[in-house]
């Protein structure tokens, strides 16, 4: 049972972050050179520039812009996008549904190679599958994920034409479930592969640990069948850390969606922050910024919520 001081402990650390990365978040990005009048036109006299700042309202200093932001920002206000002259709230809502489907696909993906291979690989230690998972995993952790999307794109969808090679729908065919299915697969292999190796090797890990516990040896030496003590006494516990890992993925997921989503042309979050970075669009930067920051501390916040109910050897009361 979790105790209203626990609850309400873990939602003050969420609100505490989420401040900090905005307080953070707003000055880097405001101290950085150049500015959305620099990229209008180089040649610009300071004159001119000095006005398209004003309409900005970016000539004002930088706790009042900051106020102001604050402000806007409690009201649902996130100010309006440079790039595409429309509040940013409403061009982060047209693209966050595309990175939670891609992000939602490559989760699965984890969930269905990691956890089952990484389950196999930690109950049959030495084996040739525990040799080949763990050789297999390192190798995806090296490898950069901008090279693995560039030799997917070349072999499925250039060399051998069977997948297209980027966007989420083929021109026509908007709404279609098997076109954006073909256009998914690539990408979200690519998001999956690093979440996939890591969870596997954590997985297998946690799994050899709780095979060599005292009480699971003690239910092999009652002559206990082997298919009931993994099930019911060495995934039970081994599986209770991964829950950990695996409700951290999706924040993962979402917030470092940017190199795949660009390789891929996908419309989402992580395609979005880029173009927001290259036109130093202020309001859009902070926005993402700031959605994909309470998607990390909502997801991490659950997590503290729900792992003492899956483990109660953890008190809440304290």
């Amino acid at each position: 049972m979790l105790s209203p001081g626990y609850v309400a402990r873990r939602v003050l650390h969420a609100l505490v972050v989420l401040a900090v990365v905005a307080v953070v978040t707003f000055f880097i990005v405001r101290l950085a050179p150049g500015g959305p009048a620099a990229l209008a036109d180089p040649a610009l006299r300071d004159a001119e520039r000095a006005v398209i700042e004003a309409r900005l309202g970016l000539n004002d200093p930088l706790p009042v812009q900051f106020l102001k932001f604050v402000g806007n920002a409690v009201r649902g206000d996130l100010g309006q996008s440079f790039l595409f002259g429309t509040p940013t709230t409403q061009v982060i809502a047209s693209r966050l549904g595309n990175t939670l489907i891609l992000a939602g696909a490559a989760l699965t993906l984890t969930l269905l190679v990691a956890v089952p291979l990484g389950t196999l690989s930690g109950l049959r230690p030495h084996s040739w599958l525990d040799r080949l998972v763990s050789f297999i995993s390192v190798v995806v952790l090296a490898v950069p994920v901008f090279w693995l999307g560039l030799i997917l794109i070349i072999a499925l969808a250039v060399l051998r034409p069977v997948l297209p090679a980027g966007g989420m729908y083929t021109t026509g065919m908007e709404g279609n479930l098997v076109d954006l299915l073909r256009h998914l697969l690539l990408p979200a292999v690519v998001l999956a592969s690093a979440s996939i190796a890591e969870l596997l090797r954590y997985t297998r890990s946690s799994v050899r640990s709780a095979a060599k516990l005292d009480h699971v040896r003690t239910a092999r030496a009652k002559g206990l069948p082997q298919r009931t003590v993994h099930v019911r006494h060495v995934l039970k516990n081994a599986l209770i850390p991964v829950v950990t890992v695996i409700g951290l993925q999706l924040p993962r997921l979402v917030g470092g969606a940017a190199v795949t989503e660009t390789i891929f042309a996908w419309p989402g979050m992580g395609r979005l922050s880029v173009e927001a970075a290259l036109g130093r669009d202020y309001p859009l930067i902070l926005g993402v910024t700031l959605v994909v920051a309470a998607a990390v501390v909502l997801f991490n916040l659950l997590i503290d919520l729900v792992y003492p109910l899956i483990d109660p050897r953890i008190r809440t009361d304290g």
